[in-house]
């Protein structure tokens, strides 16, 4: 089931209702550099700023920024909210989201989008948590997830450094080949990636797992008109600013997010 689907409702026809996620073919304001890219399509539905519904699909550059902000979770995770354990693909704007605070929060975005892992020529792995790797119900049954993951967990060789801090790490940083192996399947798998009204860790799976957010200098490396279709994507979003702070610090990665995108 696709995110229109699942809302019931049809895509907007109106691309421009969402500003910078508009049609992928060249325009006057630059959106797509002159250089051919490849492309992805992605759905959104998100709440706007005056609390309306957007629902939309579109194409956009196929490239780490974009494609770190829909492949966090695969379809069939469970999600804990307010009323419940909802699969991520089931979720609307609007709903209130449990946090590791104690202290639900609005989702406000939820983007998703279909990933070939075996594909031959972009080859990206998913990864999958046996049960009770992370401890007892953490997670509850084996639990599979993009390259976006992160999960509020100290690595080890960190430790030592980090003290009492919890810390946001890409759980590719806990390979095993035992506990947490990589997984190729050779069809497409829908995942999905949520932003909240703040960001937080919330249990996905029984894991404590990271929402969406690029990070300060997500957009540093790229231009400007890329910066601001990326931004378009979130109707409530005109800096990278405006994502907030973290609410818990990262980990370092040992691996550069491309090398697995």
């Amino acid at each position: 089931m696709t995110l229109t689907a699942a809302l019931g409702q049809r895509p907007s026809s109106n691309a421009s209702a969402l500003p910078g996620f508009a049609p992928s073919a060249p325009s006057a304001r630059g959106i797509l550099p002159a250089t051919k890219m490849p492309t992805r399509s992605f759905e959104v539905a998100a709440l706007r700023a005056d609390g309306s519904l957007y629902i939309g699909q579109d194409k956009a550059p196929a490239i780490p920024l974009f494609e770190s902000a829909f492949s966090a979770f695969a379809r069939g995770t469970l999600i804990a909210t307010v009323h419940g354990d909802v699969a991520v693909e089931d979720l609307q704007p609007g709903d209130m989201i449990n946090t590791s605070t104690g202290e639900p929060a609005k989702l406000i975005w939820v983007g998703s989008s279909s990933f070939v892992p075996a594909d031959a020529g972009r080859r990206m792995p998913l990864i999958r948590i046996m049960a009770d790797t992370f401890g007892q119900g953490r997670p509850s049954s084996f639990l599979t997830v993009g390259p976006a993951a992160r999960i509020l967990h100290t690595p080890h060789h960190l430790r030592a450094e980090a003290g009492e801090k919890r810390m946001l790490t890409p759980v590719r940083e806990f390979l095993d080949g035992v506990n947490v192996i990589e997984v190729v399947p050779p069809t497409p798998v829908r995942l999905f990636h949520i932003c909240l009204d703040r960001h937080a860790a919330i249990r996905a799976g029984g894991v404590e797992m990271e929402t969406f957010h690029p990070g300060a200098k997500a957009t540093h490396s790229v231009s400007h008109s890329l910066r601001d279709r990326f931004l378009g994507m979130f109707p409530q979003i005109s800096h990278i600013t405006d994502f907030g702070p973290l609410a818990h610090p990262r980990a370092p990665e040992i691996q550069a997010t491309a090398d697995t995108m």
